[in-house]
């Protein structure tokens, strides 16, 4: 079958930020490419000139299009032929750069796929959804961790009603990297994330605690109505927090936690969520991804695996690339968001309609959203817990 038929052809992908010494613009790039319907042509990749110009050999982009800046390339591509200039770009830069490359590149016409937390601020995320609305682009946001075929199944077990009425969601990112203070040392990733300059208004609860929140929306499909936060810094010097729970009321009824950790011991990249439903439960684990725990009272414990066969469904069987036994993780997760929104592109570039309210990749919306939380938990935190409402019309069931 030829390549993201009927336009037979490879995506061509800018990449913006993932200079030198980045960890996640490297994760884009191989994400984006895994599943050869994409090639990566052009970019942006730092906000330094000569480091822009420097990191381009690494991604294979020739010099004429490694631009030194965002305004240069959406010009440049501009003057190319339709045929030559980039589909997309995929934006891995700091919270704060977000906002205003996201949207010059939508108002241009390029679809986007940006990092999380969506924008700087909610104002911000807010005019962004409607920039993408006016340009008509794909927009999607890498919540990877709902790219994992067993989290895909768990969604589809929980819409097909087999654990029944949904009562609770807890889920968890524990971390324990920043326990000192490596922004004191200039380690690069540790001094934006902490920076509210860059950052943004959170620090943990925006970097990770948002991954839990959307994991728990993306399984259930549960709309939030109220939040109740408390963050905390246990690093002394610290500017943003490095510690956070939150208590979720949802509008069926049920109560949802969040709990986010960058200060625990020993701790790496610990996400995991559990939901309990009137039918059964069932517990997934980011660093065993290819396991699924569902439970029932009175029935043995049931282990699902990624390809464990006929009692998967198709959703998780789509979204999964290798036979039993050979694990799949995190690139494969990521390149699962972006496979999706493929399709999505493939759409618009061929004249045709797409739903981005219901889209498998997490849309705009879901950025919306996700700013929404991080917004309202920060608030509720400064009013010690107080209990406050969330946005309906930010949210997509």
């Amino acid at each position: 079958m030829p390549v993201n038929a009927p336009l037979n052809r490879k995506l061509r992908m800018g990449l913006i930020g993932g200079g030198q010494g980045s960890f996640i613009g490297r994760v884009h790039a191989t994400a984006a490419l895994l599943d050869n319907r994409a090639e990566l042509v052009a970019g942006a990749l730092s906000s330094d000139p000569v480091k822009a110009k420097a990191s381009a050999p690494d991604y294979d982009i020739p010099a004429d299009r490694a631009y030194t800046s965002v305004p240069e390339m959406i010009d440049a591509e501009l003057k190319l032929p339709a045929d030559q200039r980039v589909d997309f770009v995929s934006v891995a830069t700091p919270n704060h750069t977000h906002f205003p490359i996201a949207a010059a590149f939508a108002k241009a016409g390029f679809n986007v796929f940006c990092d999380k937390p969506l924008t700087f601020d909610l104002a911000q995320a807010e005019q962004l959804a409607e920039i993408v609305r006016d340009s008509g682009v794909v927009f999607a946001v890498t919540h990877n961790y709902t790219g994992y075929p067993l989290v895909r199944q768990a969604r589809e077990m929980v819409m097909n009603g087999e654990l029944g009425e949904i009562n609770a969601i807890r889920a968890f990112y524990i971390q324990g990297w920043l326990r000192t203070r490596l922004e004191a040392e200039n380690q690069k990733q540790a001094a934006w994330r902490t920076d509210p300059s860059k950052s943004g208004i959170a620090g943990c609860f925006g970097d990770i605690g948002t991954h839990a929140y959307n994991l728990g929306r993306f399984i259930t499909g549960l709309i939030p109505e109220d939040i109740s936060a408390h963050l905390k810094i246990f690093e002394p010097g610290r500017a943003l927090d490095d510690y956070g729970t939150a208590i979720i009321r949802f509008g069926n009824g049920a109560l949802g936690t969040v709990t986010a950790s960058q200060i625990s011991h020993g701790r790496e990249n610990d996400l995991w969520i559990e939901v309990d439903g009137t039918k059964g439960s069932l517990e997934w684990h980011q660093e065993e991804p290819n396991k699924l725990l569902v439970r029932m009272n009175g029935k043995p414990h049931q282990i699902y695996t990624r390809n464990g066969g006929p009692y998967l469904g198709a959703l998780a069987g789509v979204s999964t690339r290798l036979p039993s036994g050979h694990p799949e993780a995190f690139f494969e997760a990521f390149a699962n968001i972006y496979a999706a929104a493929y399709d999505d592109i493939v759409k618009r570039a061929n004249g045709q309609s797409f739903d981005r309210e219901k889209s498998l990749y997490p849309s705009i919306g879901d950025g919306v959203d996700g700013m929404n939380f991080i917004t309202q938990c920060v608030a509720s935190s400064q009013q010690n817990g107080a209990w406050l409402k969330l946005k309906h019309d930010l949210c997509r069931s």
